[in-house]
């Protein structure tokens, strides 16, 4: 790395500790400026934070990784973490959030099961959950961070200690920024790096497109040794043993294609996840506005698509040497040594920026979210219910420097990216994927029912964890149904041995948030009228239909400048067309029965 790169690194982490220390006066004054923005921020910024939130360091090396083993039928691997979720957002799951008023997920479920037993039950088993979540993945970017910054940064330390080394430093700056400003610095910075990787991104895959000649992508075959182009999943892989260690796993593709698409359907089905995305939508200005974020949200993700292809393919032709320092095979490493392989000074120091903003954004945003749940639904509630608002913004400093260091130890013993992503994704994720479905179609599922699921869940997602630190992976296929089983019959023994929620606490719930599904009882007794009921923007017709489309859009968005970064242009004519057929369609189905504004007098 020449010294106009690391220039400009160093005044991209000034410009973010500025903002940070700009914002820190608004953001102290209360809990809601503190990790809602005070409800004021405008809706395509939030939409471009919460895309940018996902477009990470740690995320992206593995998305190349896995198009450099697996060619095009790798996006069926981004099942696992919900990769349409932006359709089920847009079409209803994001104006039931906002419609709800809270300031945190685990809040929900107050207004979901009542401020009782259950209700508190609930909360305190998905704050738990939330958190553990939100330490993994502050684990997850160590690792990824850590591997990126040591290809450029050389201490003259062995391989593994520079790794750590690199990693805590990036930590710490981020740590510094995210703890002054909140949740408003943290959108504000997201904004500005959205414009960076979105730049960063056209510039790599501009240069893989003109690298690559159609000559030499003829010949392109993933290490598996199927057609690069081919979308379609194949039942079992040839070619295991020439995978790097720890993707061997994968030889029984269509088990794990069955269980990803399954998990991704599912966590949709449930709405935002114990992460920052609960809070993006709770941010909006009203229920209008939390819809049209989850329109945004993947618009800005496009690139980052024809970016990972660019390089996968980039580092395939020229037959780049993935040995790590150490001397094993690290297909992790692909996307630095791509980088540091093709692009110039300056240019590079402007990627890298591009990079450290995407690392940093989602850090931010799960480290921001992580205190949200320990001050404001266990710390708050269970210590110090009458706790005036400095004090819970000094409580939020505390949490957060507590989820950072609690995710570093994780990050510490993990081998892998990944490691510990499957782990988050596929155990963690199955602990409470079933009661987080039931919780907003199912009128008689209670708080118990949901503390009793998650709970269990999680009891047997922990061991898988420190298992795979030591180096023992049960395959996904079964792990996953199982866990998904057993969360399930916990689900409902703890729902039907305990009493019904109050049924008063059910109506409220419905008339603010008008929910589809098993609520017949509670719906006739809500009192709304039929318009209000079967109006097109309620419906779940149109909500189906609405999902469906925008999936296609999304998918269409995604692939087709994958295909055109490799000079696949009929695949990527064919499907941008379907895309924009999409998009056409949804301005008449979505769009024109969207919400009507509130008023902002009115907004809470």
């Amino acid at each position: 790395m020449s010294t106009l790169d690391a220039v400009i690194i160093f005044l991209f982490f000034v410009a973010l500790i500025g903002i940070g220390v700009w914002q820190q006066r608004r953001a102290s004054k209360s809990l809601d400026n503190y990790f809602l923005g005070g409800h004021r921020i405008h809706w395509l910024a939030l939409a471009m934070s919460g895309s940018v939130s996902t477009f990470d360091i740690s995320g992206t090396m593995w998305m190349v990784t896995l198009i450099y083993l697996f060619g095009m039928k790798s996006v069926w691997n981004h099942w696992m973490w919900g990769f349409m979720m932006a359709a089920f957002f847009m079409s209803y799951m994001g104006k039931w959030v906002r419609r709800s008023r809270v300031m945190t997920g685990a809040e929900w479920m107050i207004t979901r099961f009542g401020d009782n037993a259950d209700g508190r039950a609930a909360r305190y088993a998905y704050a738990l959950m939330a958190v553990i979540t939100l330490v993994g993945l502050t684990g997850y970017g160590f690792e990824g961070i850590g591997k990126f910054s040591a290809e450029y940064v050389q201490t003259g330390l062995d391989p593994e200690d520079n790794i750590r080394l690199c990693a805590f430093v990036v930590f710490g700056i981020t740590t510094v920024y995210t703890l002054l400003g909140g949740l408003e610095a943290v959108v504000i910075t997201n904004v500005l790096q959205t414009c960076i990787l979105v730049v960063a991104s056209i510039v790599i895959a501009a240069i893989a497109y003109v690298e690559l000649t159609p000559e030499v992508l003829a010949a392109l075959t993933p290490v598996d040794g199927d057609s690069f182009t081919n979308l379609w999943p194949k039942w079992k892989l040839d070619n295991v043993d020439a995978l790097p260690t720890g993707y061997q796993g994968y030889h029984m593709f269509g088990l794990l294609v069955v269980a990803w698409v399954a998990k991704g359907f599912l966590l949709n089905l449930g709405g935002p996840g114990q992460m920052f995305d609960f809070q993006m939508f709770l941010s909006t200005r009203d229920p209008r506005d939390a819809a049209k974020v989850g329109a945004a949200w993947s618009a800005f993700l496009v690139v980052r698509w024809a970016m990972v292809m660019g390089i996968a393919l980039l580092a395939i032709a020229a037959g780049l040497e993935i040995v790590d320092g150490s001397g094993s095979v690290d297909a992790e490493i692909v996307m630095p040594r791509v980088l540091a392989t093709y692009l110039g000074p300056g240019v590079l120091g402007l990627v890298l920026a591009g990079l450290l903003a995407a690392f940093m954004s989602t850090f931010a945003a799960t480290v921001n979210s992580g205190a949200s749940y320990l001050v404001r639904d266990l710390w708050q509630p269970l210590f110090r219910p009458q706790a005036d608002e400095k004090h819970l913004v000094r409580a939020s400093y505390v949490a957060t420097i507590s989820i950072v260091t609690a995710g570093t130890l994780i990050g510490l013993y993990a081998s892998s990216i990944r490691q510990v992503w499957d782990w988050i994704m596929m155990a963690l994720g199955a602990a409470f994927i079933i009661p987080n479905v039931f919780r907003w179609y199912w009128w008689r599922f209670n708080g118990m029912g949901y503390a009793a699921g998650t709970l269990v869940g999680l009891a047997g997602a922990m061991p898988l964890l420190f298992m795979s630190l030591k180096g023992i992976e049960p395959p996904i296929y079964i792990t996953f149904p199982a866990l998904c089983g057993i969360s399930l019959v916990a689900s409902i023994l703890g729902t039907f041995f305990s009493r019904p929620t109050d049924e008063s606490t059910l109506i409220q719930f419905y008339r603010n948030v008008r929910p589809f599904g098993w609520w017949g009882p509670i719906r006739d007794r809500a009192g709304l009228t039929a318009e209000e009921l079967q109006s097109p923007g309620e419906s779940v017709w149109y909500a189906v239909l609405n999902v469906g489309l925008a999936s296609l859009a999304i998918f269409g968005a995604y692939v087709a400048p994958m295909y055109l970064v490799g000079h696949w242009h009929w695949q990527a004519l064919c499907w941008a067309a379907v895309s924009v057929t999409a998009i056409i369609v949804l301005k008449y189905t979505w769009y024109e029965h969207l919400p009507l504004p509130e008023d902002p007098s009115k907004v809470s």
